[in-house]
């Protein structure tokens, strides 16, 4: 079989299988571990290794650490440092020790006792980031404890990553001094890299960012990420931890969201092939032939991985239930457990039957994940015998009267309860809808009307009067969530107005084209009170402040909308991608758009508008599209990140 032939059977199955498995959903890294399985040579032996795909598969592992690193933020470990620090790192210690002990006395060597341990000892970020977001657990207590621990183990995947290299090395020198000699090693090309590349890098990116070319910039990433990487390597480290410094020392910079999105495609392609190449290692006839040992191992260290959790949870004074609950979250195997695996396989370490063994429980853990975060809360409430809330008579009002022109609103949270006192004041009826089971309690002990659930079914929407109400209010700030309650409002009552909070403006087309009447950001809105307050202060009459206010409302916030990006803007690279910025272009005597007019640039049909024109000192807002532009003009464009970077490369070089 050719090159050719192997690698469209190995993309051919991957997409067939990726497919599958989201259809199911199912991670993304079930899919290429099975794939692997299918083309590997225990499977259908399709892949006979005349491509060396190991090689180009560790440069997703390398992609992964400097996106790891990009993402790094010492802030969020230090304001998180009470649970990282005092569950997470004992966690993963505690972890390694008992899993290393097992292994020890099941008649493992010692480096591969401290290998499974390692690898045991994580869990998977990717899975548990994913499910906690879509669930709308992450502001919980038990979801809060897991991102910490989480966060640590990221941190404690870069030594591992150091040390399991150094375990393989034939040599007289003792574990003890191959690990001093690793750390020296380590300390050495963590300082040289920093040194440097804190001075350099951003210099360097801002040269290439004046050139205004997208290959430049991605080659320069590409590049960066693959010296550093080598410069680790040629020490005798891991190539990763190379790419990891270099991501760290570019998370600070203005260029950090550019690079994670320029990073983006490779890394998730090679990260691909790099789970494909460890399916093709994964032995099928071992567990077929020991699915009595897989499952004991399953069992043990999920359950271990459990009780670990939820005893160190405890100490730190969290609530049992929730400490029960994080425990359940991340019981499975992690992502990087699979990258150890690999490279302990690479190394010699693991004999490969074990390390099929652990594959197999490692792949039926993250399987069962989504499973298991659903109902962790559940569970954990029944394992700490807290007193459980009956929720059955709050599905229903206290009392059947008749509502009508009333308001509904989802979520009876601060803002929530907020609404419904200054509605209560003017004497409106509402129905609140809260999926707190506690505070829908609380609430209904009080007086209020609440219901206890979820927006989104249809049996609470109609026990609320739905088709009675005069307004509907989402109040609970979760654009997604409030995507589906819309839409399920919308099929119930077509024409009731509904009112969405939401706390930035880079979901507003989205909730808007599902159905909402009006969106309030929180975010812009806050910006109207601070402007009010100081508009105020500087003497402005308060009914011109009140007629500004209005027109900013009714105009959907328009001059609100773009704003100039730093290096430390508070949102991820996706809502980034969403939501318009400010961008000051310099025109010179050689930029295309000097001396014509702003009509016959055509900028509406490239989705960028021209918010002001600075000249001569002097600011023109909205200016006319017959004016004729002139060199040292400043334009001040509005558009999305990508489109105002072609914008500025049109008016000054034309197509």
């Amino acid at each position: 079989m050719t090159a050719q032939i192997e690698i469209l059977a190995i993309l051919s199955s991957a997409v067939i299988i990726v497919w599958l498995f989201r259809k199911l959903n199912l991670p993304a890294i079930l899919a290429y571990l099975v794939a692997g399985m299918f083309v590997g040579e225990h499977g259908l032996a399709l892949a006979q290794e005349h491509v060396d795909y190991e090689h180009f598969a560790e440069l997703g592992i390398v992609f992964l650490l400097f996106t790891l690193g990009l993402e790094f933020s010492l802030p969020k470990l230090l304001a998180m440092r009470h649970l990282v620090f005092a569950v997470g790192s004992l966690q993963v210690v505690l972890s390694m020790v008992v899993f290393s002990g097992i292994a020890l006395l099941l008649g493992q060597t010692l480096e591969a006792a401290i290998v499974i341990g390692g690898i045991l000892a994580l869990s998977s970020t990717a899975i548990v980031i994913r499910q906690l977001s879509e669930s709308g657990a992450m502001k919980r207590k038990s979801g809060q404890i897991s991102v910490a621990i989480l966060l640590f183990q990221d941190v404690a995947v870069v030594p591992l990553l150091i040390v399991i290299p150094m375990l393989a090395q034939e040599s007289d020198t003792t574990m003890a001094t191959a690990l001093l000699i690793a750390l020296v090693k380590g300390v050495l090309v963590v300082g040289l890299l920093l040194s440097f590349g804190k001075w350099l890098l951003p210099r360097l990116f801002n040269l290439v960012a004046q050139v205004r070319t997208d290959e430049l910039f991605v080659l320069t990433t590409l590049l960066v990420t693959l010296v550093a990487s080598a410069l680790t390597q040629s020490f005798g480290l891991s190539m990763a931890l190379g790419a990891f410094l270099a991501g760290m020392m570019l998370g600070e910079s203005q260029y950090k969201h550019q690079l994670e999105a320029d990073i983006r495609p490779y890394r998730d392609i090679l990260l691909g092939l790099f789970f494909v190449t460890v399916g093709m290692k994964m032995d099928v006839g071992v567990l077929l032939s020991s699915p009595l040992k897989m499952l004991i191992l399953l069992i043990s260290f999920m359950t271990v991985k459990i009780l670990l959790i939820q005893m160190l949870a405890v100490r730190a004074g969290e609530r049992k239930k929730d400490a029960w609950a994080s425990g359940f979250m991340l019981a499975q195997m992690g992502e990087f457990g699979f990258v150890l695996i690999a490279l302990a396989s690479q190394s010699n370490i693991l004999p490969s039957d074990i390390a099929s063994l652990i594959l197999g429980a490692g792949v039926l853990s993250m399987a069962v994940t989504p499973f298991m975060i659903d109902r962790a809360r559940d569970w954990g409430l029944a394992l700490s015998k807290e007193q459980v809330i009956d929720t059955s008579s709050l599905e229903q009002l206290p009392q059947e009267r008749s509502f009508e022109n009333h308001v509904i609103i989802c979520g009876f949270g601060r803002i929530g309860q907020t609404v419904s006192r200054f509605l209560k004041q003017e004497g409106i009826d509402y129905i609140a809808i809260d999926i707190d089971p506690l505070r829908a309690s609380k609430a209904r002990a009080a007086g209020e009307n609440v219901l206890f659930g979820s927006s989104r079914q249809a049996e609470l929407l109609h026990a609320a009067h739905i088709n009675k109400a005069r307004l509907v209010v989402i109040a609970f700030g979760e654009d997604k969530q409030s995507i589906e309650v819309i839409q399920k409002v919308r099929s119930m009552s077509p024409d009731v107005p509904i009112l969405v909070r939401t706390r930035n403006d880079d979901q507003l087309e989205a909730l808007q084209k599902a159905g909402a009447d009006q969106v309030v950001p929180e975010s812009l809105e806050g910006s109207l009170m601070l402007v009010s307050q100081v508009l105020s202060l500087t003497g402005v009459p308060f009914s011109r402040i009140f007629k500004r206010v209005q027109k900013e409302r009714k105009s959907h916030y328009s001059h609100l909308h773009g704003f100039f990006q730093g290096e430390h803007t508070d949102m991820g690279p996706e809502a980034i991608e969403r939501i318009e910025f400010a961008h000051a272009i310099l025109l010179t005597d050689d930029s295309y758009a000097t001396g014509r007019s702003i009509r016959s640039l055509h900028l509406s049909n490239r989705r960028v508008s021209i918010v002001s024109i600075k000249r001569d000192g002097e600011e023109h807002e909205e200016p006319d599209e017959n004016t004729i532009l002139r060199a040292q003009d400043t334009l001040i464009v509005r558009g999305k990140p990508r489109r105002v970077e072609r914008a500025e490369r049109y008016i000054h070089e034309g197509d």
